[in-house]
């Protein structure tokens, strides 16, 4: 049994408990949390649908990486990652980063603009720059997967 044969089966049960746990955030977690907050802070109570819906769509986008990846798996598997197939899922999962830190950039200028303390804006600011490097580390695995598909092509020509 080779290393990826270990480390697959492992990361696909991590992969589905996150999801678990990222349905629960959806479905229970986020909206309790902000009805609580409108609740308890009534000069806040407008931006609980907002931030619920904010939150939902930021969780699905990881979702989305999560069932890509998960497909990726299959393939790295089944020795198909270096074929166009593979540019579907990490096409889906390039697409998903990307709306995920639109949604964190929007949610930084919106909420930054409000805050009254620096703290929030700085938390966001930090969750901006790693989703920018998330993104533009995604192009650059996927320019890789391209060159290994291409150069796998050529080699499977010659011989």
């Amino acid at each position: 049994m080779n290393l990826v044969d270990r480390v697959v089966v492992p990361l696909r049960i991590l992969l589905v408990m996150l999801f678990a746990g990222l349905v629960f955030a959806q479905a229970l977690s986020m909206p309790g949390q902000f009805a609580y907050m409108a609740r308890e802070e009534p000069d806040l109570a407008y931006l609980r649908w907002p931030l619920t819906i904010w939150s939902i769509l930021g969780l699905l986008c990881v979702q989305v990486v999560i069932v890509c990846t998960w497909q990726l798996l299959t393939m790295v598997k089944a020795d198909r990652i270096f074929t166009e197939d593979a540019f579907v899922w990490v096409d889906a999962i390039l697409w998903a980063l990307s709306a995920a830190w639109v949604l964190l950039f929007a949610g930084f200028v919106y909420l930054g603009w409000l805050a009254n303390d620096p703290g929030l804006p700085i938390v966001l600011f930090g969750m901006v720059l790693t989703g920018a490097v998330l993104v533009l580390l995604m192009v650059v695995m996927r320019a890789l997967l391209r060159r290994a598909t291409t150069l796998r092509a050529d080699m499977e020509a010659v011989i």
